[in-house]
């Protein structure tokens, strides 16, 4: 039977490709707790070129992968090989040698100092562990272009050595946090984590085209990312993360399809338990998702390096918390979402959200810079409004506000 939402579907995802300021092509899914109930595609993978978008296609996965990472840290939690509280240079001792920045000289050098107090692995997974992104933080940018940091896509050793930018546990700040934690979770195991996530994630999930590593097999079926000019117009670009990775970066650096992501989303719908085994506990779920920031709150994203992010937020105006994994909000959504779900994003203009109340989750994907595209965020936000009009059984207008521009 065809799911009611199935067309107001695909109708949004035709729209995002004939807009004005079109994407090049689109492939979202929606998941109940049981198996996938709407895969929609459109488009193309590359404009210009003849090969469509299909449900197999694979992307970079950009900032998806972080909820992975936490999960492998979880996991380890579990097992008691993780204390959450404890420094997290006990497992990855590079962290315990960073300075925080504290503004730059009259010569332009950095000025460092002694952090007030030890990262946790704990403040690395809620984003207030004092790390940024050189797209999201002036400080940054200014150490990339005139100190030579590398950016973290170059998945170097280097790339991850950045000082903190406040002091830990003091602010939320959204950067390369997560890649630290995969250097907390090698620590502890030994292995790679690409290795981890295929004995330890993928494999219960059934994951078997997500990687650090575009092979062929994934290669061949990958979508091109595209740029977005200022008069609204896409430039396909020949983009790919370095392959193999020096470092497996737990922060952004896995390519895989929607049909691979939504079993990690059904895992998280299903209390921890995956098609062909259990990943977390049930009580390790329902731990993970609660609000774990405190009385702080998820900021606004502001888009430093034009090529790579817009200025964006999800939802304006609404308070938004983080739990282990993924943001919260607190209040519902424009879309329908109700209060207390969860979601994140990829740079690339992918976007998620998980309602463990109703029990869907969906996903949308395209290979779009820079963040926060007014299209494909927009067109989100409208596929998850259908989703949410069809569950009320009522004829709604979508409303997406908040697609930051």
């Amino acid at each position: 039977m065809t799911h009611p939402f199935s067309a107001a579907a695909d109708a949004v995802l035709d729209r995002a490709t004939r807009a004005e300021a079109p994407v090049a092509g689109v492939v979202a899914m929606v998941t109940d707790r049981t198996e996938t109930v709407y895969t929609g595609t459109a488009g193309v993978r590359r404009l210009g070129g003849d090969q469509p978008m299909t449900p197999d296609t694979v992307f970079a996965l950009f900032s998806t992968t972080k909820a992975v990472t936490a999960t492998a840290a979880l996991q380890l939690v579990e097992e008691g090989r993780l204390d959450l509280d404890a420094p997290a240079r006990t497992h990855a001792p590079a962290i315990g040698e960073l300075k925080v920045l504290d503004g730059f000289g009259d010569d332009g050098s950095p000025r460092l100092r002694d952090p007030r107090r030890e990262v946790t692995t704990r403040m690395l997974l809620t984003h207030t562990g004092g790390f940024g992104y050189d797209f999201f933080n002036e400080h940054y940018n200014r150490l990339a272009e005139e100190h030579g940091q590398p950016s973290v896509i170059t998945a170097t050793k280097a790339a991850l050595t950045t000082p903190l930018l406040f002091d830990p546990g003091e602010r939320w700040e959204y950067g390369s946090n997560l890649d630290w934690v995969g250097q907390v979770v090698e620590g502890i195991t030994g292995q790679r984590l690409g290795d981890v996530f295929a004995e330890r994630v993928f494999g219960p999930l059934g994951m078997t085209d997500t990687s650090f590593v575009l092979d062929d097999r994934l290669r061949s079926r990958l979508a091109s990312m595209h740029s977005r000019g200022a008069d609204g117009s896409l430039t396909p670009m020949d983009f790919e993360l370095p392959s193999p990775p020096e470092v497996d970066m737990g922060g952004h650096g896995l390519y895989g399809t929607v049909g691979d992501y939504l079993r990690f989303l059904r895992m998280w719908l299903n209390d921890g338990q995956g098609e062909h085994g259990t990943v977390l506990r049930p009580e390790t779920v329902r731990m993970a998702v609660q609000n774990h920031l405190g009385d702080l709150k998820v900021t606004g994203l502001p888009g430093v390096i034009p090529s790579l992010s817009n200025d964006a937020e999800f939802f304006p105006g609404m308070p938004k918390s983080w739990s282990l994994p993924f943001m919260i909000n607190d209040e519902q959504a424009p879309t329908g979402r109700p209060a207390g779900a969860l979601s994140w994003a990829g740079l690339a203009n992918l976007f998620y959200w998980i309602d463990r109340d109703n029990g869907v989750a969906g996903f949308w994907a395209t290979q779009i810079l820079p963040f926060g595209d007014a299209t494909s965020f927009g067109s989100y936000l409208e596929f998850e409004t259908a989703w949410y009009a069809s569950l009320a059984g009522r004829d709604r207008q979508p409303e997406v506000a908040g697609a930051g521009q």
